[in-house]
């Protein structure tokens, strides 16, 4: 009789930097039964590919402070816990592989609990306060960015890089855009990861019309926030809220303006596409600084803090860009040398090791 397929639960929710990555893996484990853990109402319920079943759980994070509300959400975790360890014992699953967030807790927990192995990927370059903590926890970390084990002494690192979608590898990177962009001009991509960027859409709209002079185009991801998103009106500029093809638009830029989450980073080296990277300075113990540090530090793209940036200054330091095509050749290559295009066999590699042994 045939060996039954292994069965990996993997919990990722909340945004595409979480998503994506678990999705690559999920692809490069054909043999293996997967099933999801998330939360109602996130991206997962729309991103989650549909042979994936979806499980549900009700968590949330803690908040700065202890209060009432803690007190609720501490109730919430345990029945969390209670309600993984029942998906996981009736699943007959063998193994749980989590992006972090705060849906890694009660997932960590109850696969321990049960003697189940746990892989956990961390994309950013500082590990967040879960990844922290649960990190020992499990049978290994697997890391985007070689800088992040430092942070975590008593982990088990093993440095893979983030996987990136399937449509950044398997051709449709040069598939032809269905955008009204014509060849050869210059062309500036601005996108703020699966959150959107509302402060960075407004300097780019106050900035525009130096680059239209210029003869530069624009797509402009503005995300679903942006209570102005269709304030800007020009025959080479294109605003649309999000772009599936992201693979082929980065390769067409000539240079990208975004945020450094680690997802967002992770496509633009692969693309090898020059970047000015503009952290949102709340994300989570600024990790989107630290992500942005590696990209700077090594030449592949320019850093400018939103905290003192101008329209002014961000629309001299494209023009600045855009006039120095050399500088802009360096950068893209200095991108593709970060990459690891195969991070996602190297993930899927660690999973079945950690897992059938």
């Amino acid at each position: 009789m045939a060996n039954a397929p292994t069965r990996l639960l993997i919990a990722a929710s909340g945004t595409g930097g979480h998503l994506f990555p678990a999705i690559a893996l999920a692809e490069k484990l054909p043999d293996y039964q997967i099933e999801w853990l998330g939360v109602p109402n996130r991206l997962e319920t729309q991103l989650v590919p549909k042979q994936y079943p979806l499980n549900t759980i009700a968590v949330e994070g803690f908040q700065q402070g202890f209060g009432l509300s803690s007190v609720r959400t501490l109730g919430k975790l345990a029945l969390s816990i209670l309600e993984v360890r029942r998906i996981l014992k009736q699943g007959n699953f063998q193994g749980v592989f989590t992006t972090g967030g705060y849906i890694a807790g009660p997932a960590v927990i109850a696969a321990r609990s049960l003697g189940l192995p746990v892989v956990f990927h961390e994309s950013n370059a500082i590990p967040g306060k879960v990844t922290r903590f649960f990190g020992p926890w499990c049978n290994a970390v697997a890391l985007g960015f070689e800088v992040a084990a430092k942070y975590l002494p008593r982990a088990k690192n093993v440095c893979v890089g983030t996987p990136v979608r399937s449509q950044f590898l398997d051709g449709a990177i040069d598939a032809p855009l269905d955008l009204a962009i014509p060849e050869g001009v210059p062309l500036i991509v601005v996108f703020g990861g699966s959150q959107g960027a509302v402060a960075v859409n407004k300097l780019v709209r106050e900035s525009a019309n130096a680059w239209f002079d210029a003869g530069v185009y624009v797509v402009h991801l503005t995300g679903d926030r942006d209570p102005e998103a269709d304030s800007l009106k020009h025959p080479q500029y294109i605003a649309l809220p999000f772009y599936n093809n992201m693979a082929a638009l980065l390769q067409r830029a000539t240079l990208a303006i975004s945020r450094s989450g680690a997802g967002s980073l992770t496509e633009l080296a692969v693309c090898g596409t020059p970047a000015i990277l503009i952290p949102y300075p709340f994300a989570a113990e600024d990790h989107q600084s630290y992500n942005a540090d590696v990209f700077t530090s090594s030449g592949a793209a320019l850093t400018l803090k939103q905290s003192e940036l101008t329209a002014q200054a961000l629309q001299s330091n494209v023009l600045n860009l855009l006039q120095s095509p050399q500088e802009l050749a360096k950068m893209g290559e200095k991108a593709k040398a970060i990459a690891v295009p195969d991070s996602a066999e190297k993930l899927a590699q660690l999973v079945r090791e950690v897992i059938e042994t």
